[in-house]
């Protein structure tokens, strides 16, 4: 069975095709600057080097009409026809309230979908165009959302509700969603895999630490708490991204700046965490180089995030009541040896002992805990793309029984 996972942004089309049968990727890629002159798409069919093709993409109708040529064509083609898809996976940033589980989409989901527009004004609308193309251009195969926010869907009032008059709430759903969860998801999953089922391994906090960075405590594969809120902006520092703040901060700097709301969250947003702090990058990778030279800033930078990611992993320890597991993915946390030594380090006292020469080990699934470690360490990389073709097929098989 092929499934095709489609993640849909506002100038941009990822995909990956997968045979399920085999568990194997086929064909991944991305159409980029779609609606914007230079448009072009970058393909790699397994076993096979990169491609790069220049096309003129006006739209996303256009995105996934050059996407299903380029699959089913001579040469560079995974597939003969596109019948041979069985079944088109989404990703979707904010399902709100509506959706605690993959969907199959129909015209109810549609609206629903249409209804949660507000709560991610960025993304959702992207990831709602791209449902509608695949809709009318591989109309014979189920169209399945998969949503970022589902999974943190089981957190209890108490972890998602905020401090603030309940008829908020009530009224307008403001509320903590969390996000990366299809992410968060799969690396407890699979760690638990790894270390085997049992009571050792029932408490897991998951770290997913990339330019969009944030935690989740999972007891028994079901999200407790996250450090995402709201909007991705809350919770830890990332690479551009301030984190928690006080919200004081807003309209005092709106004085000071001559600035309205909307430009302090877009500085909040683009010019803060590490690269505000820096002032040099939002790369780990320019910051460890920087610091190793004397880059005072960027050390602080860096010095700050772990200080920050330590903070968070112990402020998540009351949801799960100890920890048996504690799991780094992303592009740092399964990259940088020096950023998970420094987190692990400020955690020495919870019972973590790292080895040092495991830990040095980038991109890889690997222990990197020293044996009898009371709690144990874990880089496992994501890979959300097989996570939504995984629930794809569930929710496709569902509805065909």
């Amino acid at each position: 069975m092929k499934i095709l996972v489609i993640n849909c942004g506002s100038s941009t089309l990822k995909y990956k095709l997968f045979d399920m049968d085999s568990q194997k990727v086929l064909a991944c890629g991305l159409a980029e600057r779609i609606g914007e002159p230079g448009s072009r798409f970058r393909h790699q069919a397994a076993g096979r080097e990169e491609i790069i093709l220049e096309i003129d993409l006006p739209g996303h109708r256009q995105s996934v009409e050059s996407l299903i040529g380029i699959l089913t064509g001579s040469g560079r083609g995974v597939i003969s026809d596109v019948r041979e898809i069985a079944a088109v996976g989404h990703r979707v940033v904010h399902g709100g309230e509506n959706f605690h589980q993959p969907v199959l989409v129909d015209q109810p989901e549609l609206q629903m979908l249409e209804d949660c527009l507000d709560l991610a004004p960025l993304h959702n609308p992207s990831n709602l165009t791209g449902i509608k193309v695949c809709r009318s251009l591989i109309g014979h195969a189920p169209q399945v959302a998969v949503f970022d926010t589902a999974f943190h869907q089981t957190m209890p009032e108490k972890a998602y509700l905020y401090p603030i008059p309940y008829r908020y709430y009530s009224d307008y759903k403001i509320r903590k969603y969390g996000f990366h969860g299809t992410s968060h998801k799969y690396v407890a999953g699979r760690a638990t895999e790894i270390c085997g089922q049992g009571g050792q391994t029932r408490r897991v906090i998951t770290c997913h630490l990339g330019n969009g960075s944030s935690l989740c405590a999972v007891l028994d594969g079901r999200s407790l708490d996250t450090t995402m809120g709201f909007t991705p902006l809350s919770g830890l520092m990332m690479g551009t991204r301030s984190g928690d703040v006080d919200p004081s901060i807003i309209p005092y700097l709106g004085e000071k700046e001559g600035l309205g709301p909307g430009q302090v969250l877009e500085m909040l947003n683009k010019k803060s965490g590490v690269l505000g702090i820096s002032g040099l990058s939002s790369d780990f990778r320019d910051l460890e180089r920087a610091a190793a030279e004397g880059h005072r800033q960027s050390r602080l930078a860096l010095e700050m995030f772990n200080y920050r990611v330590a903070g968070s992993i112990g402020s998540l320890l009351p949801a799960l009541g100890g920890l048996d597991l504690l799991v780094f993915t992303g592009g740092i946390g399964e990259n940088s040896p020096g950023v998970r030594a420094g987190i692990c380090e400020l955690l020495s006292w919870l019972g973590i002992d790292l080895d040092p020469d495991r830990n040095l080990v980038r991109g890889i699934e690997a222990g990197i805990s020293k044996p009898g470690s009371p709690v144990r360490v874990l880089v496992v990389p994501t890979d959300e793309e097989f996570m939504i073709a995984r629930e794809t097929l569930h929710i496709t098989e569902i509805n065909n029984k």
